[in-house]
């Protein structure tokens, strides 16, 4: 648990699908979004729909990232997550840093193995196993941060490397090593005994695991009193990037209430 006064203050973070939609309705979106406050805007890293029609339209994820650093001017912004195999490890880190200097500083580097086998066999790229994308991820991270030192002009700050993901043996070691933030999905039960082993893998690669930011997707479908104790718990256990997903043109009532809740706990 974290303690209070270690205690980071609560962000919002939505992650807005690049399915289903007319890029019109997801710029909309966007900007709709970091008018309402949230603090970072994601979106991910796919060639096809992931619920839906299969085959229905869809958008690339980092050229959108391009277009979501022109057009905001406050908010974060990222991919959650960017598929490690799908481009080389040194053009990612150049791709990063040019986002980063796009838009003043406020780029997310978020990353992962990659999971959805459609997009690897259609584009042409090996799936391998979890292992063998997972291996890859620990090996090419460095290689990323190596080339941000080499690269003119050198990003504007040190940009953050959002983790998402919870395995055991190959993810979590990866995370104390190399992120700044760890995203994950599970209930808290589950995520008090991932802690415990993130908290063993800082141990063993001596990481202050404080240096991690602690993220989760949130379901807030009608934010009544036992989801909003859900994400106190969260809160307690030292989370505080809590994210929701959507699709562009979705209503934004749950957002909103997301927004007075972390509005609350910081008041």
């Amino acid at each position: 648990m974290t303690a209070p006064g270690m205690r980071r203050s609560i962000r919002v973070g939505v992650q807005v699908s690049n399915q289903h939609a007319p890029y019109s309705l997801i710029r909309d979106t966007v900007r709709e979004l970091e008018d309402l406050g949230v603090d970072i805007v994601f979106n991910w890293d796919h060639f096809f729909p992931l619920s839906g029609d299969p085959d229905g339209t869809h958008f690339e994820a980092w050229t959108m990232l391009g277009a979501i650093a022109e057009q905001t001017s406050r908010v974060e912004f990222g991919p959650l997550v960017n598929c490690n195999l799908y481009r080389n490890p040194d053009l990612q880190a150049d791709m990063a840093r040019t986002l980063d200097h796009i838009s003043g500083g406020r780029f997310i580097f978020g990353t992962g193995s990659g999971w959805f086998e459609r997009d690897f066999v259609e584009y042409g790229y090996d799936f391998g196993t979890v292992g063998s994308r997972l291996d890859a991820l620990a090996v090419d991270l460095p290689r990323i941060r190596d080339r941000w030192t080499k690269l003119n002009p050198a990003p504007t700050r040190d940009i953050p490397i959002l983790i998402g993901g919870g395995g055991e043996q190959k993810t979590l070691k990866i995370v104390a090593q190399l992120a700044d933030i760890w995203h994950s999905f599970a209930d808290p039960d589950t995520f008090v005994r991932k802690l415990g082993v993130l908290r063993h893998w800082c141990e063993e690669v001596g990481r202050d695991m404080s240096q991690i930011e602690l993220s989760t997707g949130t379901s807030i479908r009608g934010m009544g009193s036992s989801e909003q104790a859900v994400l106190d718990v969260y809160r307690e256990l030292g989370v505080s990037l809590f994210e929701v997903a959507i699709n562009a043109g979705d209503d934004l009532t749950r957002v909103k209430r997301l927004l007075a809740w972390r509005d609350s706990v910081a008041s």
